[in-house]
């Protein structure tokens, strides 16, 4: 885990590094692989880990491995909807410009979750529900989030999430995904070639350095989102996902 600067509470910082090597872990972990990720004394873990089992931040399965717990779930969606508030001029802004839909999505767990959208004023548009839980391998965003991650991580994530394969486009084996992420990091955008839904495309970018990982999109079908669409789109998909980078960063 990176070094994190100091000077707060040490109780509290501690009860931190706990839930972000939970996290990090993929969201449970043994007693012995906290220990292990972390210089704390084991006592310290086990006493500040009852105390978050006693108030629902952390859960112990009955494998006796611990796990993230239903009160943070409340926090992070109301934290996700945070972001997605603050992303939404730029969503307009896109929309105003291109004509077409603009979304962002968050990383939660092995999946993303919608947490912003712009609908098109065209008649035929393409509309995700703000909240909507999506698998990570066949959406735009969810590409571009993945591709911000190692390789290993990317394995364990679809292991554990799945890869259905909703249309006959999209990437149903792991070697795919990855050959597809690594030319996503070449270019610098991921897209969603009818991956999600037939006649549907997308083309979404990374927010860098943002708070947790997260991307913006644009879609719309294929017969308007083309090309011509994305040479127009993708500097501006690039501006956008800067200016958030600089807003969500901003102290």
């Amino acid at each position: 885990m990176a070094e994190k600067p100091s000077g707060g509470v040490q109780s509290v910082e501690r009860v931190f590094e706990l839930l972000e090597l939970i996290t990090d872990a993929g969201g449970d972990v043994t007693l012995s692989e906290l220990s292990s990720s972390t210089d704390l004394p084991l006592p310290t873990i086990h006493r500040l880990l009852r105390t978050l089992v006693s108030l629902g931040y952390i859960r112990q399965l009955p494998s006796r491995r611990y796990a993230l717990g239903p009160r943070l779930i409340r926090l992070g969606e109301a934290a996700s909807m945070q972001l997605g508030a603050v992303a939404r001029p730029q969503l307009k802004s896109l929309v105003e410009r291109l004509g077409e839909t603009a979304n962002m999505a968050v990383l939660d767990t092995d999946m993303i979750v919608y947490v912003a959208q712009v609908p098109s004023p065209h008649a035929m548009r393409m509309f995700t529900e703000v909240g909507r839980r999506a698998h990570m391998h066949d959406t735009g965003v969810g590409k571009a989030i993945l591709a911000q991650l190692d390789d290993d991580t990317v394995r364990n994530i679809v292991l554990r999430a799945g890869m259905p394969t909703p249309t006959a486009k999209s990437l149903g084996t792991v070697d795919a995904l990855l050959a597809d992420l690594a030319a996503i990091r070449e270019r610098g955008y991921s897209i969603d070639e009818e991956e999600q839904e037939l006649g549907v495309r997308c083309f979404a970018m990374a927010v860098p350095n943002a708070p947790t990982p997260c991307a913006i999109s644009v879609t719309g079908p294929t017969t308007r989102v083309d090309q011509a669409f994305s040479e127009r789109a993708l500097p501006m998909l690039r501006d956008a996902a800067q200016a958030l980078s600089l807003e969500f960063n901003r102290v």
